[in-house]
């Protein structure tokens, strides 16, 4: 069953999410999942520890707060209601295997306020099988931004791109980053073979999708920050999860990771074995 698959907690960064989760849902015509996971509170006094049921009816009318919420912004859409007991990654990864997309806020409502990306979030986007949505504020009118560098990771993320800017009806900025060699005698030779390799990537999409306005970037600078320069004007960034030849290890590549924290947009990591 396709679905999108929303995480709430209550805490703003989730009630975000929500409503993100909501307009994703009513745009790809998909039903909405919203799960809530919770857990036996240990760090409480034990004199005035509630019991698991107490908890638990807490959870369930959170958790109803979150479905409401969403059947009122929109009444066509079909929402149903998940209930986990336990860490809301593991809850969210067990759900997964049935969405389409999981849509979860930067931060939930636990954990460390300096971090900009809590575990949860991490935690999702490193293992889950489908793409994951990690949502804070978009850009008012911006377009879908993707990182394009030739691998399968960037074919994944611009698969999703290219569908999520259609959907939206929002230009599309393919960004490639390739810092020149060292030699200004190989600039120009590498500026060609990148330029490239970016029109390349994304002609396929590009006439797969012609309804898309694409606008392609070709930038001689850091990955990371060439992409957080683009998260700027843009109303999210895709990105792949990984370049080709990296460690299996690895959960999430190098530039991937760091875009957790510092895109200032919403950010949706694809895996290049995500499902159609």
């Amino acid at each position: 069953m396709s679905e999108i698959l929303v995480g709430y907690d209550g805490s703003p960064a989730s009630e975000q999410a929500l409503r993100w989760a909501v307009r994703e849902s009513t745009l790809r015509g998909l039903p909405l999942a919203v799960c809530h996971a919770w857990h036996w509170p240990y760090a409480m006094d034990p004199v005035h520890l509630p019991s698991a049921d107490t908890v638990r009816r807490f959870a369930e009318n959170l958790l109803y707060k979150g479905v409401f919420e969403a059947e009122s912004l929109a009444p066509r859409l079909k929402v149903r209601s998940v209930l986990h007991r336990g860490p809301a990654a593991a809850a969210l990864l067990h759900e997964a295997a049935q969405a389409t997309l999981v849509v979860v806020g930067a931060r939930g409502g636990e954990g460390f306020p300096e971090l900009r990306t809590g575990s949860t979030a991490t935690q999702v986007a490193e293992h889950a099988l489908c793409p994951v949505a990690i949502v804070r504020e978009p850009g008012a009118d911006g377009p879908v931004a993707v990182g394009v560098d030739g691998s399968h990771a960037a074919d994944a993320a611009l698969a999703f791109a290219f569908e999520e800017a259609a959907v939206r009806n929002r230009e599309l900025l393919a960004v490639h980053a390739a810092p020149l060699p060292s030699d200004p005698a190989l600039h120009e030779g590498a500026a060609r073979t990148a330029g490239a390799l970016l029109q390349r990537q994304v002609a396929a999409w590009a006439t797969k999708y012609p309804q898309v306005q694409l606008k392609t970037r070709l930038v001689h600078e850091e990955p990371r920050e060439a992409l957080r320069a683009a998260a700027e004007e843009a109303a999210l960034l895709v990105l792949g999860d990984r370049q080709d030849g990296m460690p299996a290890t690895l959960r999430l590549g190098a530039v991937s990771s760091a875009l957790l924290d510092l895109s200032p947009r919403t950010l949706v990591v694809v895996h290049p074995w995500r499902r159609s």
